[in-house]
Order: structure tokens, then C-alpha cells, then sequence
């Protein structure tokens, strides 16, 4: 399974940001479930949204609920984090994964990660 983020870029507080994750592989499939972390600038990796592939539940790190929305496109293989009223510290770089198996919050319950995308929102 092969992961590739695209999206980040520079940004004014309050602005809006879509970010997209392009999933390939022979073996991936519907029974993949996506995740989207960040990491800011010497802080830990955490966990933003998660969304299930088949049925598309959805669930948000405080920080961004209400803000943030992931969605999937079943037809291109690609999950979406659209970011609006962003926020200084909403600046990291964002990454994209993918596991099999129920709503995790952990980085290491990811099996596959993408190359990450670099946000910076500006005051």
C-alpha cells in the first residue's frame, strides 16, 4: 500500500487549506480505514480525524472539530482533510495513514503512512 499526501502550503489565519491523500497498492481495499496525523515543530505526532472507508464514520481530535472534516472518494481511492478557519497552531506537517480494523487513535495502530504535507498558518 503506497500513501501520497498533496495539499499543504502557506496560509493566512482563518483561511482554508484541502489536503488529499492518494491511496494504490495491489493490495489495498475498501477494508483499509484512513487517519490523519500532524506533527508541529518539536512536538509528538497526533492524531487529527479518522474516517471508515465502507460507511464513512468519521471522528475528530477536539482541537479540530468543527473545523475540520475528512471524507473519502471511493472511486479515486483518495481521503480528504479540509481545513478551514485555520489557526497558528494549526501549523505541522500533516500526514496521512491507513490500518485495518476499528476507530484508533495511536500512530502505532497504522500500518501504512504517506510522505507527509507541510501546513503553515500565518498570524
Amino acid at each position: 500500500v503506497q500513501l501520497q499526501a498533496s495539499g499543504g502550503g502557506l496560509v493566512q489565519a482563518g483561511g482554508s487549506l484541502r489536503l488529499s491523500c492518494a491511496a494504490s497498492g495491489r493490495t489495498f481495499s475498501s477494508s483499509y480505514n484512513m487517519g490523519w496525523f500532524r506533527q508541529a515543530p518539536g512536538k509528538g505526532r497526533e492524531f487529527v480525524a479518522y474516517i471508515r472507508w465502507n460507511g464513512g464514520a468519521s471522528y475528530y481530535a477536539d482541537s479540530v472539530k468543527g473545523r475540520f472534516t475528512i471524507s473519502t472518494d471511493n472511486a479515486e481511492n483518495t481521503v480528504y482533510l479540509q481545513m478551514n478557519s485555520l489557526k497558528p497552531e494549526d501549523t505541522a506537517i500533516y500526514y496521512c495513514a491507513a490500518r485495518v480494523g476499528a476507530y484508533r487513535r495511536s500512530e502505532s495502530e497504522y500500518d501504512y503512512w504517506g510522505q507527509g504535507t507541510l501546513v503553515t498558518v500565518s498570524s
